[in-house]
């Protein structure tokens, strides 16, 4: 009842400090970007090769998706670091701790809230772009629900490791590391998929330890593996691809990290003296 109450409260909350709004309102501006480039390109290609010119929209298609992703991350971190870590500072946390609410209680209805509204933002933006895509160009997304529901795990993951942050640091310390932890596994994916490329197993085991050390990225790349064309996975045709595709064993690695995490969250919020 109480994490119900807490999650009806932090819907309520980010709708009242119009964070809500503002991000389906940043969110409908790129879907009008996107489908403005969309109907452009679409209108533009004259080839007599239909393959190339669906293979072009498709990868059209992957870049809106992974901007979307990036939109999600940022959307993600924004609107978490400051529920924990900003009320302890205020001091408003005191007015929600004396009720007769537990503080897991507080800490799971927060986490709830959250996952409903990132939800429904993943649904919102990266549906949107395949929509668009597939009604304008004729561009369509292969396991689209997979790609969509290991986005949805990466933002869940980086949510997670926000609200630990927010348990011990300050707003903007919080925002710094993830954001930089996220920054080391977007760098690091990258290393890891030029090494690819060129055979430097060096460089892709550089890219793996960045992925143990946070699989953020890794579970896009995944994504981006289900999503894109089966000629562009066999090919690797578009820059938004895989060319090292991160396992199984990467995306059970993940959900047990972001499990430990939303654990070790719970135990400091326990513990904090308030």
């Amino acid at each position: 009842m109480g994490t119900r109450v807490m999650a009806a409260v932090t819907f309520r909350e980010a709708a009242r400090k119009k964070v809500l709004w503002m991000a389906f309102v940043a969110g409908a501006g790129f879907l009008a970007l996107f489908a403005t480039g969309m109907h452009f390109q679409a209108k533009g290609i004259h080839l007599n090769n239909e393959a190339i010119r669906r293979q072009i929209l498709n990868t059209s298609l992957m870049m809106g998706l992974y901007t979307a992703d990036l939109l999600t991350v940022l959307m993600t971190i924004l609107i978490a670091a400051d529920t924990l870590s900003g009320e302890i500072a205020s001091g408003t946390i005191h007015a929600i701790a004396t009720k007769p609410i537990t503080r897991r209680q507080i800490l799971l209805g927060k986490w709830a809230g959250f996952v409903g509204m990132l939800t429904v933002y993943i649904l919102f933006l990266l549906g949107g772009v395949a929509l668009l895509g597939y009604a304008i160009g004729g561009a369509t997304v292969e396991h689209l629900w997979r790609g969509l529901g290991l986005v949805w795990l990466e933002s869940i993951l980086l949510l997670n490791i926000t609200l630990l942050c927010g348990t011990g640091l300050s707003t903007l310390a919080s925002g710094v590391v993830v954001l930089g932890m996220h920054g080391v596994a977007f760098l690091g994916g990258w290393i890891e998929q030029i090494g690819a490329v060129t055979h430097s197993q060096g460089a892709v085991n550089v890219g793996i330890v960045a992925s143990i050390l946070m699989p953020s990225e890794a579970l896009w790349r995944r994504a981006a593996f289900e999503m894109q064309s089966p000629l562009a996975s066999v090919l690797n045709m578009s820059p938004f691809g895989s060319f090292s595709v991160p396992s199984r064993i990467m995306v059970a690695y993940a959900i047990v990290y972001l499990l430990v995490a939303l654990g070790l969250a719970l135990r400091r919020f326990r513990l904090r003296d308030l």
